[in-house]
This record gives C-alpha cells, structure tokens and sequence, in this order.
C-alpha cells in the first residue's frame, strides 16, 4: 500500500499516440502549445491563490491527464482555460489548502485579461505598463455565477474522465530524500532539483505521466549535480533507486530540453495568443489551413 503511494497510473503508448484532440483534427505542435500553456496558467493561478507548490503541481498533472487518449478531453470541446480552473480547484479542494470558487474564478479572470494579464501568451509583452481599467479584470455578479456553473461541470466532467482517480505522486519529497541518502547537502543542488522537476511539469514529452516518480526524482539529481558541479559517489548510484542507464539518460535530456522549448514557444507566439477555448481552436486551424492553401 505505501508503494502504491509513491506511484502513478502512467500513460499508455496508445493514449499518448492517439489523443481526442488529434482524433479531431488538432496538429500535434498546436496541441503541445496549448496543453503547455494551459499548464503555465495554472501554476500562475495557484501562486495568486497562495497554493502550496505541491497542490500546484498535482493540478498539473490531473490537468495533463484529462487529454490524455482517444477517451480524453478535445482541445475542440472543452476550454483549456476552464479545465485547468476545474483542475486547481478540484485539488485544492482534496488538499489541506481547499478555496473557493469565487476566489479561483477572479484569479482566472484576472490572468486571462487580455489588458491586464502578466502572461506572455496571453498578453504580448506581459504586464502592462499602466494599471488597466478594474473592469477589465473583474468578474461581475452575473459572469461569476455563470462561471462557476461551468466551473463545477467541468470538474464532474474531468473526474469521470480520470475514472474518478485523483492520485497524484510527486517526485519533489523524493528527490529530496534520495539526495540525503547520497550525502548531498549542497542547498543550490537542492534548489536546482526542484527547479528542474517543476520545471518537466510543463514538458512535450509529458514526463509527468510517462515516468514514475523516483525515476524524475533521479534525472533531476543527476542534472542538477553536473550542473553544479557537485560529485556524487562514483558507483551507477541511480540503480539503487530503481533507475536504469536508459531511462536516466532520456528523462536527463528530456529535462535539459526545457529550456530551449520555452524559447521557441516564445518565437513561435511572439505576435499572437495561444487558444484559450475551442472557438479560438477552430480558428487557429483554419488559419493554418487557408495559410497551406495560399488563400
């Protein structure tokens, strides 16, 4: 039972090759996007709403889940934006840190202002210069109650979807263990590690939901210490954790990637947003479409 504790439900290769989304026609490039977009709006929203980053980074994965296979969510179905609300707000709500509705839904409002939104791919450039207008970001009577209708559907929606399985096991706690077993006590591999394991949540290749715990927990470590340049015994120390040379080196260069994917994000959306909801989608689409045609 404590094992099944520091273990996932991976995906299946058929899940990951055959999502809802590219069933309907979303391009793989386009879905990464807005999935990793859709997972940077709730690390954002769960900062405002002073959630643990572990609480944080469940929403992440539970977020991450729900598009997983052909019985997943559609990225021309449901809002991105709105599943990661439900995402926070489900966890949080199972977590010490539980919040409400109106406070989750003011936060989402506010970060998906197009006048007063800090994120780059909803706002070019970031936060505005100028404090913007306070109805552009606040939520009204009558827009909240309809919000959190949708809200609380959505998160029906994403618990049937999971099979009503809401377990999350992260690798953070790990990692920190595994480096005191190996004697480790430098704080900047420490900080390192977390920076590198928060960092795979926004991962292409969903590590996330591809590799247990212990094996990020390890990837993370073995990264963090090069990079630092902290020696580490001598002896294939990753083996101890149940970690093979294959797996480490693909999660290592999975992890080291990250960097140069948020850069080519950037330059891919540098003058446009990223779809937030299916109209958006649709209208991404076909845009590519008439661009391929020469229309």
């Amino acid at each position: 039972m404590a094992l099944k504790h520091l273990s996932n439900a991976l995906a299946t290769p058929d899940q990951l090759s055959n999502s809802s989304s590219s069933l309907d026609g979303v391009p793989s490039d386009l879905e990464t996007s807005i999935r990793c977009a859709g997972a940077q709006l709730t690390q954002a929203a769960g900062v405002l709403l002073h959630l643990s980053q572990d609480v944080i980074a469940q929403a992440i994965v539970i977020f991450t889940r729900f598009w997983l296979g052909a019985d997943g969510g559609s990225l021309r179905i449901y809002s991105v934006k709105d599943v990661s609300a439900a995402a926070l707000y489900l966890t949080a709500k199972l977590s010490f840190q539980p919040t409400s509705p109106r406070s989750v839904l003011n936060v989402y409002t506010f970060l998906l202002s197009k006048d007063a939104s800090p994120l780059w791919f909803v706002r070019q450039g970031g936060s505005p210069s100028t404090p913007p207008e306070p109805e552009t970001y606040i939520l009204s009577e009558g827009g909240y109650q309809a919000a959190r209708q949708v809200l609380l559907q959505i998160e029906t929606v994403i618990l049937r979807t999971l099979g009503f399985d809401t377990h999350v096991a992260l690798p953070h706690t790990i990692a920190l263990t595994y480096l005191q077993t190996l004697g480790s006590s430098n704080p900047a591999v420490a900080q390192r590690v977390l920076q590198h394991l928060n960092a795979a949540l926004l991962s292409p290749q969903l590590l996330y939901v591809t590799h247990q715990p212990n094996a990020l927990a390890v990837a993370a470590i073995y990264l963090a210490s090069r990079e630092e340049g902290a020696k580490l015994v001598d002896s294939d120390w990753w083996e101890v954790f149940d970690v093979d040379r294959e797996e480490l080196g693909f999660l290592v260069v999975g992890m080291k990637s990250m960097e140069g994917f948020m850069r080519a994000e950037l330059n891919t959306w540098n003058e446009k947003s990223i779809p937030m909801v299916p109209d958006q989608v649709d209208a991404e689409i076909e845009r590519r479409r008439m661009m391929e045609d020469g229309e």
